[in-house]
C-alpha cells in the first residue's frame, strides 16, 4: 500500500471519538482481565519497525519508522502521510536508525528526533531539532557525536515537567563507556531544548550527563514529580529505575539488585528477560490503571502493567499477552487513551499480515 494513500479501512475518528476504529474489515479485540475489560483498535498499520511517536496540538500522530521516515495520521484517522523521508542520511544499521521523537512543550512548529548518522565512516548519534510546518526541515543538532552502534543505541528522548529535554544513550556495544562520566554513551541526558546542559547537571563529567552507569535504557515517563525508566539488561536483570540526577546504575559491575551502595538499585527487575522498549504513565478514563506504568516489552511480547508505591512494585499485569507479538512503545494520547506499537518488522519478530501497527486501549 502507498504510504500516502488513503486509508479506507479506517472507520472512526483517531482522536476524541468514542466509536470504534476498525481496520482491514475486523472489529476491536476485546479482553478482560480480572479488574478491567477493554478493547485494542487498530489506529494505522504497514508501518516499518514504528519507534517514536508524539501527538501535536491539533491531534495529528507522528510516528518515526527506524528506516528513516516519518508518517502523520490524520486527527480523524482517515489518511496517513508521508511527512518526512530521511532515508539517504539515516544510518539504519542493526538496532539504530530514526527512533525517538519529542514534540517541544511550548513551540509546536519545533519537534526533535534521535537518530544514528554515518559521518566520515564511523556511526554517531544525534538529536536534530526540526521545523514541522517545513515538513520536518532539520533545523540544527541538540546534541552531538553521541556514540552508535549496530546494538544498545537508547534512543528515546522526551520533555520533562520543567521543560527540559531527556535522552536515552546506550554503550553502543561497549560497557566501559557507561561508567565513563565524559562520554555520552550509557547515560540519560538532560538538556535545553537548544542543547545547553541543565545547569542543575552533576559537576564531574560531560555536564550533559543526568545519570549514568546503563546499558540500553528506552523508556521514560515522570509520575508525581518521580522519573522513572526502562532498561534493557543482557541476558537477565531488565530494570525499571527512578532515576536521579548523579547516581550510577550499575553497567557493567551490577545487572539487578547490588549490595554496593554506590550503584542505585532498580524498583524492579526481570529474569527472564522481557526487554522493555518504553514507559508510560496512564491518566486516563480506567480508573484502576490510573497512574501505572505501561512498558512495551519485546522478548516478553505483551504490555505490562506495573503498579509503583514508595519505591516498591505492589502489583503486576500482563496485557495482550502473545497477541501481537513485539510491542515497543507505550505512550497517552491527548484523549487520554493508551498507545502501543508493535516492532515485528525489526528482524526479530514474526510479522503479521499488515504489521507493523499503532494499537490504542479504550475502555469497553
Amino acid at each position: 500500500m502507498d504510504r500516502r494513500a488513503y486509508l479506507g479501512s479506517l472507520t472512526a475518528g483517531l482522536v476524541g471519538l468514542g466509536g470504534c476504529l476498525r481496520t482491514g474489515g475486523t472489529e476491536p479485540d476485546e479482553t478482560t482481565t480480572e479488574r478491567v475489560r477493554f478493547r485494542t483498535e487498530t489506529v494505522t498499520m504497514e508501518l516499518t519497525v514504528p519507534w517514536g511517536a508524539g501527538f501535536d496540538p491539533e491531534g495529528y500522530l507522528y510516528v518515526t519508522e527506524r528506516p528513516g521516515r516519518i508518517q502523520r495520521v490524520t486527527p480523524d484517522g482517515d489518511e496517513r502521510e508521508l511527512i518526512a523521508d530521511f532515508t539517504d542520511r539515516i544510518a539504519h544499521r542493526g538496532e539504530g536508525g530514526l527512533l525517538g521523537l519529542a514534540f517541544h512543550p511550548e513551540d509546536p512548529d519545533l519537534a526533535y528526533t534521535y537518530g544514528t548518522y554515518r559521518v566520515d565512516g564511523d556511526l554517531l548519534n544525534r538529536v536534530v531539532r526540526h521545523r514541522v510546518a517545513e515538513g520536518f526541515a532539520p533545523d540544527g543538532v541538540v546534541v552531538d557525536a553521541i556514540p552508535a552502534g549496530t546494538v544498545h543505541d537508547g534512543g528515546r528522548i522526551a520533555f520533562g515537567p520543567e521543560g527540559y529535554l531527556y535522552v536515552t544513550t546506550g554503550d553502543a556495544g561497549d560497557p566501559e563507556r557507561a561508567r565513563d562520566r565524559e562520554s555520552l554513551a550509557g547515560k540519560v541526558l538532560r538538556v535545553a531544548p537548544d542543547g545547553d546542559a541543565h545547569p542543575d547537571n552533576p559537576a564531574e563529567g560531560d555536564p550533559r550527563v543526568f545519570t549514568y552507569g546503563h546499558r540500553n535504557p528506552q523508556g521514560l515517563a515522570w509520575a508525581d514529580g518521580t522519573l522513572f525508566g526502562t532498561e534493557h539488561g543482557p541476558d537477565r536483570d531488565d530494570e525499571i529505575n527512578v532515576l536521579r540526577a548523579g547516581r550510577n546504575y550499575g553497567w557493567p559491575d551490577a545487572m539487578g539488585p547490588s549490595d554496593d551502595e554506590s550503584y542505585v538499585d532498580p524498583v524492579t527487575s526481570y529474569t527472564p528477560t522481557i526487554a522493555p522498549g518504553s514507559a508510560a504513565v496512564y491518566d486516563g478514563p480506567i480508573d484502576d490503571w490510573r497512574g501505572d506504568l505501561f512498558v512495551g516489552t519485546l522478548a516478553g511480547r505483551h504490555l505490562r502493567r506495573v503498579r509503583i508505591e514508595d519505591g516498591s512494585v505492589v502489583d503486576e499485569e500482563r496485557l495482550l499477552d502473545e497477541e501481537y507479538g513485539r510491542l515497543r512503545t507505550a505512550f497517552t494520547g491527548p484523549d487520554d487513551h493508551l498507545y502501543v506499537t508493535t516492532s515485528n518488522q525489526d528482524g526479530r519478530g514474526t510479522p503479521a499480515p499488515q504489521d507493523d501497527r499503532v494499537l490504542r486501549l479504550q475502555p469497553v
